[in-house]
Formats: C-alpha cells, structure tokens, sequence
C-alpha cells in the first residue's frame, strides 16, 4: 500500500516508493514532498503482527498415553474414566471404551488415535488414547504435536519393549515431559526394580536430557484402577497418578493474545457435519461463526468460517462458542481440510511448521479383480472405485502412500508394515469393495550405487522347550541374535534379532507353528543397512485347482494325500486358485471337483470318506502366504488364493517342432514334446 503526496513528484517517486514497500511489505511508504524536492520520508506500520507474551496456562494438562502392544494403556484409561465419574454409577461400560472400532475390538488393539478428557480438581486433563503397534506410529508422530507431556506404559515384567523405544524416542525429540506407570504391578512374576533401571537405560541411549532422565515413576494396576508411588503402598484409586500428571507435566504454552494458530493433527468424518478437523489452540481465541485462513504454506492459503465449534469434555463432544488457547478442539465447516494445515488468522495469521512422519518400509499391488467369481459378492468392482477409495485414505492416513502402477487398473499402496496395509484392506472389504492383492514387497533404495535395505529389531518371547526351532527359523531368514534373556519365573525366554524386514514377511505363522502357538513376536524399524543377500520364505509350493467347478468328498479324500487343503467339499472353486499348501516344494495342480463314477454301484460297498479339517486362513495370514506369483483375492464375505494369470504366462517355453506324427505328454507343469522321426525342435522363451 503506497500513500504518496503532491501529484507532481508521482513519477519520480513512484519506482523508489515500489522498491522500499518491497523490501518493507508490512508498511506504508509515506512521501511528503513539494513540486522541487522531498521534504521527508517516513514509513507506518500498516500491519502490524499482532504478537503475545508465551505463557503457561495452568487448568489444563494435555497428556498422550503411549506404550508398547498389550501393555495395558487402554485399560488404564478405562479406570481413569471411571474414576473421573465420567459415567453414571449405573451405567452399564463395556471393557476398552476407547476401542470403539469393531476391528479393534476383534483384534484387541488400538488402531487409531482417540481424545477425550476428564476433570481432576479444578484442571482439565485432556488425553490421547495412541496404537500401540509399530505399523501405525504414524498415528503416535501426529498426536505428540498437541500434548506436552506423555504415560509412558510399561509393562512390570516385561519391561520396555521395541514399541516403547520407538514412542518414547518421538516424545523426546518434541522435548515432553515424561511420566513412567509401572503397570500390572500385581502380577505375581512383577520385577520393578529391573523395569525402572532398564527404562532409565533407555532414556540414556535416546540422549535425553538430564531434566526427562529425572522422570517421575508411578506403579499401577490398571484392571484393579489402583496406582500408588511405592510399588507395596498402593492406593485405592488413582489418585497418585491424577495428582502426579498436574505435577510433572506442565501446561500448553500459548500466546494468548496472540494471532490464532491451530495445526490440524486428526480428521474425523461425520455424515451430517462433513469433515471434523482435530488439534490443538497454539495461540488467540477461536469462535464459532469466525472467518479464518487456512494455510499449508505462507503462499498456499485460502479462507474458510467455522460453522461448528467443540471440545472434549469427559466422553464426549461438547458444543462451544469459542476455545481459548491451549485447549484440543474440533472444528467443523472446512469441507476440504487435510491434516498438516494450520487454521489462522484471517489478516495476520501464519503457518506451523507441518507435521512430518517417517517413510513407509513395505509396499503392495491393489487390482481389480479378475477371477470368473468377480462381481458375485462385491458392490465397488471397478478401477475408478478402487482408486477413489485409496486415495480418499491418504487424507487422514499420513504414513501411508499410492502411487499408480504399471497398468491402470493397477495401484502401488505403501506402508509402514503389512499390519498397516492389512488394516485398510480389512476395512475397504466391510465396505463393499472386491479387489486383489499382490504379496508384500520391502521399498529398497540405492546410496552411492549401493543397495539397502529396511532392518528390523525382532524380539520373540517363546518357552525354553520351543526355543531350538525358533532360533532355526530365525536363523535361515538371516537373522542376528544379539541378545538373550530368561524373564520371570514363567520359564521365558526373550529373544532379541536383527534382521531384514523381507525375513519378517511371513514369519509370524511360522514362529507360531514352530512354538506350537506359544510365541510372541514384535517387530520395531532399526533403519538402513546393505542389501543381505537372497531369503527363502516358503519351503512349501501350492496345490492348485485344475478346473472350476464344486469341490467334492471323492476328490478332496484322495487330495488331501498331497498336503494341507484349505477347502471342504461343496465348495466353488476356479481354474488357478490355490485350494491347499503341498507337502513339497513346487505346485501341483488337482482336480478337486472330480465325481465319483455312479457305475456298477451295487457290487461295491459305499466307503466312509474321512476328511482332515481344512485350513482356516485369515487375511493376515493368506497376505504372508503368498509368494511372488500368487494373489489374494479380496470380497466382502470370502478371502481366496489364487496364480497370478499374468506371471504364469512369463517364462513359458514355446515350443516350436518341424516333423510329422507329433505327439504330448504332460510331466508335472511342463509341456514336452516329442516326436519319433527326426526333427527340428525350436525353444523359444518368453
């Protein structure tokens, strides 16, 4: 903006007064002037920043429940709820309340980030229930940008765990305090004194700071709702831990007068409101009805109004007219807001520095589906449907990626593990989506024309008289024991590898068969290292179906000799799906749906036919099944296998002969030839 005096001197001042405003764009280039020369000159703050005093503001604790798979945060919340008197004393509360998706519920972990709040004395204590797996420490970067302070969760006797490294790492480097709970102190094999000491050696090699290395320490039970600061005295309730959350975590430190600043760090969907945007007031005062900038960059802004304002309060979201600073909000009206964006100021606001999260490690092929069942049960068939739906994810799910692949009905979707793909997959089949995927694939990368590869730290808890054939497998997928420990009085043992993410594909299924399904495994992401050489994953090659048609008892009786089937009778099946695993390496293909010949049935006695069980797979475990060549095959009520049609027709030897009286003969897969005069024989390969 440019005021400029006497009409006379416009010309001659114009070029200086377009440089000055240039290089000062927040002021007003003031010429007063007469028709010979300049008087003065002088500049005005047309717009000033509005900036305030940091501040800490004192009602208000926002902490982040963070701890290692089966540790027991969510039922620590649970109890933390309840005391709160968050529900009526004659409510009826099921178990894992923040759980309240139905695949959470079936597998028993968290998968997404949740907020609610509670009331301690006269100070509002928001919480951030986070997943405790590493395949969604996405989830857990994103969350640590609206608290200050985080639970560290440790279980009593296993310690911390490769999950507890990874979250307390990422609260470190945002500079949290930190609370460590001791919890289920009451178990019988509890060991504290080992668990305290280890945490501290983990704070160590994290370079915490001498200030988080002094972290208050809390023993609790959970499912008991007692926590105490002496793991023998504990107190009824959980008021030792309420009272040393107020404590040790400070509150949000705000700008009060500040211009409004919000980072978006969740997003959440409503059929009536639209799109609900979740995070933290860094500065001023947001209100219902405002208008508002929203910026991913200081050149990339457009504006919005809030047309619906809330805040947590206890289990719920509560309607408000405005939020002060400092408190976690959810905002509605912004029908195209991504998570990373800030929501400013209309005239002076600008952006926060966006949130970042680590690269995926594990890749895999979305297509539509191509088997002769396609269309039978799904309702979204087509690769318009498959591609909208995957893009849709990236919106709130920041680790993840898509990219197109070599065809168009083809898509490269990436991640942080197959857990983390395998839960987008489950979700978009109870959508009404049929597809096909591919087997998971490590994303390498080159550095100075060398080849590495993602590195994994495996720790595995099996039973001493299942250790050998843990180790062996562990072994023959070039693993690295760099650790052993005995733990409790369980007779455990913890078993700690390093070892490439491609040795893990598939692993988990063959620990449990090895231990007899006694074997836990957790995996955490070490980094980068070489290429490891070549891995062999699966011994064992596929039976496959040799026509369509209906499985049959005759049939499968005689094919079950072959290997473990995965079918029953009276079962669909199609030319080139996988109906069991062979005992051997190598496919073999059977005819499945053979009848038995209704000829002569009166001289022969009807013979029982005795059938094995067949194996029931899950998504997970078909997803680690599969090798290079196969696919599974995805619908709203079945999960199939099946040969990958466009890799069978690689590497097919055409076979081309000059001569008379030719004749086939079929052994195994491969189609020979022969001929009894002699003859040209032409081998081509495609």
């Amino acid at each position: 903006m440019r005021l400029i005096f006497d009409a006379t001197m416009f010309q001659l001042f114009y070029a200086r007064a377009v440089m000055l405003c240039t290089h000062y764009p927040s002021s007003i280039a003031v010429y007063v002037a007469n028709a010979v020369e300049v008087s003065y000159m002088f500049f005005l703050d047309a717009f000033p920043e509005k900036k305030g005093q940091l501040m800490r503001r004192n009602d208000i604790r926002n902490i982040a429940i963070v701890a290692h798979v089966d540790h027991g945060k969510t039922t620590l919340v649970d109890s933390m709820l309840k005391q709160a008197k968050v529900f009526r004393d004659n409510q009826t509360v099921q178990e894992r309340i923040m759980d309240s998706n139905d695949l959470e519920r079936e597998r028993g972990i968290t998968i997404l980030s949740k907020n609610t709040s509670i009331g301690y004395k006269d100070t509002k204590i928001n919480i951030i229930d986070t997943p405790g797996h590493s395949d969604f420490g996405g989830e857990v970067e994103r969350i640590l940008n609206m608290v200050e302070g985080v639970l560290l969760v440790v279980d009593s006797v296993e310690g911390p765990m490769p999950q507890t490294r990874f979250v307390l790492k990422k609260a470190l480097e945002f500079g949290h305090a930190v609370v460590v709970v001791v919890n289920k102190i009451d178990r019988p094999s509890a060991r504290p004194d080992f668990v305290i000491n280890s945490t501290f050696e983990l704070f160590i090699e994290l370079n915490a700071t001498d200030e988080q290395c002094d972290f208050q320490v809390v023993y609790a039970s959970g499912i008991k709702g007692k926590a105490g600061l002496s793991p023998e005295k504990l107190a009824d309730d959980l008021g030792p831990l309420f009272e040393s959350v107020i404590r040790c975590i400070p509150g949000p430190q705000i700008e009060k007068d500040g211009a409004l600043q919000m980072l978006v760090t969740n997003i959440e969907y409503d059929e009536h409101k639209g799109r609900i945007a979740i995070g933290r007031l860094h500065a001023g005062a947001l209100e219902r009805g405002k208008d508002v900038k929203v910026c991913t960059t200081e050149d990339a802004c457009r504006y919005a109004k809030v047309s619906e304002l809330f805040v947590y309060e206890k289990f719920l979201r509560a309607p408000v007219d405005s939020v002060d600073a400092g408190d976690i909000c959810a905002v509605c009206g912004i029908g195209d807001i991504q998570i990373g964006e800030t929501i400013a100021d209309k005239a002076f606001g600008k952006p926060l520095p966006a949130i970042k999260v680590e690269e995926p490690t594990v890749k895999m092929s979305f297509s539509i589906n191509t088997s002769p069942f396609v269309g039978r049960e799904g309702k979204y068939v087509t690769s318009r449907n498959l591609r909208d739906r995957l893009y849709r994810e990236l919106e709130r799910n920041l680790a993840m990626k898509v990219e197109d692949g070599e065809t168009s009905d083809t898509f490269i979707v990436s991640g942080r593990g197959t857990l983390h793909i395998t839960i987008l997959i489950e979700n978009m089949r109870r959508e009404g989506y049929e597809f096909m995927v591919g087997p998971p694939k490590v994303i390498s990368k080159k550095v100075d024309d060398k080849l590495f590869e993602p590195f994994e730290i495996a720790t595995v808890e099996v039973p001493e008289e299942h250790m050998g054939a843990v180790v062996e497998l562990l072994g023959k997928r070039r693993g690295q024991m760099f650790n052993m420990e005995n733990v409790g009085s369980e007779g455990t043992t913890v078993l700690r590898y390093k070892m490439p993410t491609r040795g893990l594909l598939g692993l988990r299924n063959a620990i449990l068969t090895a231990s007899r399904g006694t074997a836990i495994l957790n995996t955490i992401l070490d980094g980068y290292e070489p290429w490891a050489g070549d891995i062999n994953t699966r011994d064992q090659g596929s039976l496959v179906a040799y026509e369509d048609g209906t499985s049959s008892s005759y049939a499968l009786a005689s094919s079950q000799d072959r290997g473990k089937m995965f079918i029953g009778p009276g079962v669909d099946v199609y030319k080139g799906q996988i109906v069991g695993i062979h005992q051997r390496p190598g496919d073999l293909s059977l005819n499945v749906c053979k009848k038995k010949a209704a000829t002569n049935v009166r001289s022969n006695k009807e013979q029982t036919v005795v059938l094995d069980t067949p194996i029931d797979y899950s998504l997970d475990d078909c997803i680690e099944y599969i090798q290079e060549d196969e696919l599974v095959e995805v619908t709203p009520q079945s999960i199939r296998m099946c040969k990958n049609p466009k890799m069978a027709k690689k590497g097919r030897f055409s076979m081309l002969f000059f001569g008379q009286r030719m004749g086939k003969i079929k052994l195994d897969s491969i189609i020979v030839a022969y001929s009894t005069r002699r003859a040209v024989l032409v081998v081509v390969y495609d």
